[in-house]
């Protein structure tokens, strides 16, 4: 059926004021909705997202109220926002499609106050929100509830409201209303992911101010515990580099230089432990932004720096570059402010010989105290002596990968909800 123009702008509307009341209504999830295309898909039973659009059926529009229609569009951005899309593995399709709607039925669930006349659909009846062991889904990741549930090949459809739907029983959609047919087209889409966890961060930003000026919480409940997770760095920052520095770099500038490097240019500044000095260590961060490095990881690497400079109190400065096959000039920064100005560049092949010869070719006025190189590992390692007698910590997002000289720290990405 080939839709009018009238009724593609009625429906165009619909979508529109939706995502008005939203913003009014459920500020975070309409902040969000803003980066989000709508399109009109009679190839689509209900909703689906491709993590760029919301699809609907025209069908299933026409007979959805304006609160169904919010609650449809905030489900459909909630699977974007949790990166669902790309956390199946080797799971079994259908149960983990389940699990997630399980998860983000409850979140929204949650959101209106446990009233569950904001999850109903008059055609579908009470969305599944509880996981299997009858607690609600939204204290639990999209995995631990798909852990929970037994195995079946075609799906399991509970009673309403119980973790499972009193829709649809065909299985086309796996027991439940929503479509998750187009969630290959974002699986594999790294730049997609990084670009929604910088919305996600700049609307958690966005909210939290408008909490302070109103005095009262407006931030959902699981997007306070990722940001939190987002912002805390994982390592302790203090130890790690006091001990760095005291182990490492005061080595170097206390005792008689080492005649490997007897002919090097740079002259390593001499310094003690941070927790007891007030001149500022200038410290090179560099972040490797190969195709192997993902989205999570660099959440976390981000995580990391700005964690270092806020227990550092001030005395932490220096550079931030990004480096794959080449090196992006690193650039200055003082504070965590001019952290976040700096937008990571890469994509290409991981190489940690060129950090070093970019060091010694451009930074020999200037050198840095040492040298932090933040990465998953996955590249040759060069010799020690490329490090031109600057200290050098290993900051690795692999448990698997040791580097073969060097201080060696780990982290984790940033976690799912």
């Amino acid at each position: 059926m080939e839709l009018s123009e009238q009724q593609v702008r009625n429906y165009t509307r619909r979508l529109l004021l939706s995502r008005m009341r939203l913003l009014n209504s459920h500020g975070f999830y309409g902040l969000l909705l803003m980066h989000m295309s709508f399109a009109l898909d009679e190839n689509v039973e209900t909703a689906a997202t491709d993590g760029k659009r919301i699809l609907f059926g025209p069908e299933f529009l026409e007979n959805l109220s304006d609160p169904e229609l919010d609650f449809v569009m905030m489900h459909e951005l909630l699977h974007v926002v949790l990166r669902h899309c790309s956390r199946e593995g080797q799971r079994e399709h259908t149960q983990f499609n389940i699990a997630c709607d399980i998860v983000v039925n409850s979140n929204i669930l949650l959101e209106n106050g446990m009233d569950l006349q904001s999850i109903t659909l008059r055609k579908w009846g009470v969305s599944m929100h509880l996981a299997p062991n009858g607690k609600e889904g939204h204290g639990y990741t999209a995995e631990e509830v798909y852990d929970m549930r037994p195995s079946s090949p075609s799906g399991i459809i509970g009673r309403p409201g119980a973790g499972g739907s009193s829709g649809s029983t065909d299985g086309k959609n796996g027991g439940h209303w929503d479509d998750h047919s187009h969630w290959s087209d974002c699986d594999s889409d790294e730049h997609l992911k990084e670009t929604w966890i910088k919305r996600f961060s700049d609307a958690c930003e966005a909210i939290s101010i408008r909490e302070k000026i109103l005095g009262r919480d407006m931030l959902p409940r699981f997007a306070k515990r990722m940001w939190e997770k987002l912002q805390k760095p994982q390592v302790d920052w203090r130890t790690v580099l006091n001990e760095f520095v005291q182990q490492e770099v005061n080595d170097y500038s206390f005792s008689p230089p080492d005649r490997r490097f007897s002919e090097s240019p740079f002259f390593l500044p001499d310094f003690n432990a941070l927790g007891d000095s007030d001149t500022p260590v200038n410290i090179l961060f560099m972040m490797d932004t190969s195709a192997s490095v993902t989205d999570k990881e660099l959440a976390a690497a981000y995580s990391e720096i700005k964690g270092a400079i806020e227990q550092f109190g001030g005395k932490l400065m220096g550079w931030l570059g990004f480096f794959d096959a080449g090196v992006v000039e690193p650039c200055p920064f003082e504070d965590v402010d001019d952290v976040l100005q700096i937008k990571p560049v890469g994509g290409g092949g991981t190489d940690f010989h060129i950090v070093f010869a970019y060091v010694r070719d451009h930074m020999q006025d200037e050198p840095p105290a040492c040298i932090i190189m933040m990465t998953d590992g996955c590249a040759p390692f060069p010799k020690e002596e490329a490090a031109c007698g600057i200290p050098v910590l290993w900051l690795l997002t692999s448990e698997n990968i040791t580097p073969p000289w060097g201080k060696i720290a780990r982290i984790s990405p940033v976690s799912e909800t």
